[in-house]
């Protein structure tokens, strides 16, 4: 499933509804991948808001929150950041276009001026603040919310005191089962996503997803030639189908349906990391990473997003624009692990 809204503006009503809905598909042996959005820990921010930062606060999205499907997340690379590009990358295109070497280090996709990484890429130490990256000149073209989705489960029941906003009677999804005790997941007694991510990057480090249309009924062109001069766009709405597939074809080697595979997906990955993680997996391994390890662990980076200044969430000690954060008196980024 791609689109969603977040918790906050699709109603305890409709996130019970979704939450039915996918249980009952799990029970006839469903497996169901919900996107979790674009727009880094502030889905709710695609319900109206003109800014180009969040002014509603952390929230996610309400269609991928439910403990019965598997949420899933966006990553990036992280050759360009670290000016590894020749490392991963032949100069040159195979026939088929392909250049990857290997296994590329991965950070979360997050296009925002309140990505530490980008902020550090252009030399500011913190991205808050009025000397901060998120209010200097460069930082302006930052201004943005497009990244991977995540964070707590925050209004899947109750109702917001402010519209769209984690507010009022508001309470997340319990914590299911197979996410409790974790390595990397909170201790914070509520569902939190993404449980998987794959690469979904729109542009900006240079990695980005091309596609073509060739439905001539509706306006698509043969698609022919190079890929390079295709069009070219990222989301989680790319990386959700693409992990579908990756379940058809489990379902097709186990010889039937799977229904609910976050069970086994967190066993699997709790295995590898056990209570203290595992450094042969670590994403930012890139080419040395381990060959047997089943997920990649990304330890770098972050999905925060910035906000305007006095917003909900909003950590903004001087400045117009403030980034979100779990403490308003204090910094705490808004991570979530993969």
């Amino acid at each position: 499933m791609s689109y969603g809204v977040c918790e906050a503006f699709n109603g305890a009503a409709a996130n019970q509804a979704f939450s039915t809905a996918y249980q009952t598909g799990v029970g006839g042996g469903m497996s169901i991948f919900v996107a979790t959005g674009d727009d880094n820990s502030a889905d709710c921010n695609d319900n109206g808001s003109t800014y180009a930062g969040t002014t509603y606060g952390i929230g996610v999205d309400g269609w991928a929150s439910t403990p019965y499907n598997v949420a899933v997340g966006g990553t990036d690379f992280s050759d360009t950041y670290a000016g590894t590009n020749s490392t991963y990358w032949n100069s040159t295109n195979t026939p088929t276009y392909g250049s990857a070497k290997s296994y590329i280090p991965e950070i979360p996709w997050n296009d925002t001026c309140a990505s530490q990484l980008i902020a550090t890429y252009f030399g500011y130490t913190t991205t808050y603040g009025s000397s901060g990256f998120c209010n200097s000149s460069a930082g302006a073209d930052f201004l943005d919310l497009g990244g991977g989705e995540g964070g707590p489960s925050g209004c899947a029941t109750g109702s917001p005191s402010t519209p769209d906003v984690v507010s009022g009677t508001c309470a997340g999804w319990p914590k299911p089962s197979w996410q409790s005790g974790f390595l990397g997941n909170p201790a914070d007694g509520v569902r939190d996503l993404p449980d998987v991510s794959l690469f979904a990057a729109s542009g900006a480090w240079n990695h980005y997803y091309v596609d073509c249309y060739s439905d001539s009924d509706f306006g698509g062109t043969p698609c022919s030639g190079a890929p390079s001069t295709w069009d070219s766009a990222g989301g989680t709405s790319f990386a959700t189908p693409i992990w579908a597939g990756i379940q058809a074809l489990i379902n097709q080697q186990a010889g039937e349906k799977q229904g609910l595979p976050t069970y086994r997906l967190y066993q699997l990955a709790f295995q590898e990391y056990g209570t203290s993680g595992s450094s042969t997996c670590n994403a930012s391994n890139g080419n040395t990473v381990g060959s047997s390890c089943i997920f990649y662990d990304v330890t770098q980076g972050d999905n925060d997003a910035d906000c305007q200044s006095g917003t909900p969430n909003c950590y903004d000690p001087s400045g117009t624009y403030g980034v979100l954060s779990t403490s308003t008196s204090s910094y705490h980024y808004s991570c979530v692990f993969f």
